[in-house]
């Protein structure tokens, strides 16, 4: 089993991505008590390590698979190219003969699903939840996007990858109400983007949708600026890609793909669906200004997000919680912040848990 990496980028790096930031088949015969549930190829999926538990408690296990969709990707850290490495938490006292719903929870950038973030935060958020949370290898600058024009790295096909495979992949090989109603997408900044995208493009996958400082408005400068400055940085993923290779061209009349993928701006899929998003504003900027001025610019784009839903009259719960005064115990209202997140995840699990199905 792969040591979870910490995410080492440089502060300015990792402020610059964050701001850019079928029915179930057979049931696994063992419990979470004993080995981990095995995983079958499938769906275009190749398991390359089958799961191992992460540690002695027996919730959390990783496995590494290969996908047709993403067959290579700009690795960061400790990554091979091609390997993709799933982060799954089971509910405690996890039964094979009991169906569950899925919270499909994205990672930011540039950062891992093994990192200690993702196991820690989610096991404490689910701690009496009957919910499994499922975090994926959304690469270091993957934007959960299927790219216009990948160059080099080849095909990047990420959100096929996750909406395609994946989720069939883990219906297939653990017990879940395989349906909307017990099914989730949400994220922290990068991941955040990348569950509304989701959301609005497969709105039949998901009963709930939600970002945690996530970068929803592709029309703001600031955004693309961003996002185009990931492909430029090693610590996003190397080789490095060209500007446009995600979205393309992000200046006008050439900015067709950025428009058409902005979340902010396209959310009548997301009616009948349950919608939250959480954002601070940065707290005091003499204090890590780089990271304020971070959170400052995302919550931007939710208010964004949260006008238009208002006027497509579709109900959605934003947290604007300032500078984290009130809300979680050690949140100061900056992006990325382990406390603030930690609030965003705990009172998003309970808001999933009075909406999905679930034992």
């Amino acid at each position: 089993m792969r040591t979870p990496m910490r995410t080492t980028a440089r502060r300015c790096a990792a402020a610059l991505c964050c701001l850019t930031a079928a029915s179930a088949l057979a049931a696994p015969a063992a419990t979470a008590a004993d080995a981990p549930p095995r995983f079958d190829d499938g769906f275009g999926i190749t398991v390359l390590e089958q799961p191992e538990w992460v540690d002695e408690n027996h919730r959390t296990f990783t496995m590494t698979v290969a996908t047709d969709q993403v067959p290579e990707h700009p690795p960061i850290g400790d990554q091979v190219s091609g390997e993709h490495v799933v982060l799954v938490v089971l509910p405690e006292e996890y039964d094979p003969g009991v169906r569950y719903p899925v919270n499909y929870l994205l990672h930011g950038a540039p950062e891992q699903p093994i990192s200690a973030r993702y196991q820690t935060l989610t096991e404490r958020a689910t701690e009496d939840a009957p919910l499994i949370t499922v975090t994926p290898n959304g690469g270091g600058r993957g934007w959960y996007s299927n790219w216009v024009a990948p160059g080099a790295s080849g095909k990047q096909n990420w959100e096929s990858f996750h909406l395609d495979q994946l989720i069939p992949l883990v219906d297939a090989n653990l017990s879940t109400i395989a349906s909307r109603e017990g099914r989730s997408i949400s994220g922290h900044s990068m991941g955040g983007f990348g569950a509304f995208h989701y959301a609005e493009h497969r709105p039949e996958l998901f009963g709930h949708v939600g970002s945690f400082s996530g970068d929803l408005d592709l029309l703001d400068p600031r955004m693309r600026g961003a996002i185009v400055g990931s492909t430029q940085l090693t610590e996003m993923g190397a080789p490095l890609d060209p500007p446009d290779a995600i979205f393309g061209s992000p200046v006008w009349p050439l900015d067709g793909v950025w428009n058409a993928q902005s979340p902010a701006h396209h959310v009548e899929p997301l009616r009948g669906m349950g919608v939250a998003f959480y954002a601070g504003n940065g707290g005091n900027l003499a204090e890590d200004p780089v990271l304020a001025l971070g959170e400052a610019w995302v919550r931007d784009t939710a208010m964004v997000m949260s006008g238009q839903l208002t006027a497509a009259g579709i109900p959605h719960r934003f947290v604007d919680y300032g500078d984290g005064s009130g809300w979680g115990e050690g949140c100061n209202g900056k992006h990325g912040q382990d406390p603030c997140i930690q609030a965003d995840l705990d009172d998003y699990v309970g808001l999933l848990m009075q909406r999905l199905q679930h034992p």
